[in-house]
């Protein structure tokens, strides 16, 4: 990889879609389009043509408080 593309991938890597988030708790976009709709769910970061998109850190600290495991975490069971 490039020092660009090295410096846009940490820029962004903190930031999760729908998709990642589906990867991330194991579960289909359309289960994370219902998750995304609860009052305890994170605000998203931002808002883009393509979706929300959330902070990592906020989708990781939810899953743990309701007791998800985290896809390619210790939580897991990796």
């Amino acid at each position: 990889m490039t020092t660009i593309i090295k410096t846009m991938f940490a820029a962004v890597h903190h930031l999760v879609g729908a998709a990642e988030v589906g990867r991330m708790l194991g579960v289909s976009r359309q289960r994370v389009q219902q998750l995304v709709k609860r009052a305890d769910w994170p605000r998203a970061e931002v808002e883009l043509d393509m979706g929300k998109v959330w902070k990592r850190a906020d989708v990781e600290a939810w899953a743990r408080s309701h007791g998800r495991p985290i896809a390619g975490s210790d939580d897991a069971g990796s």
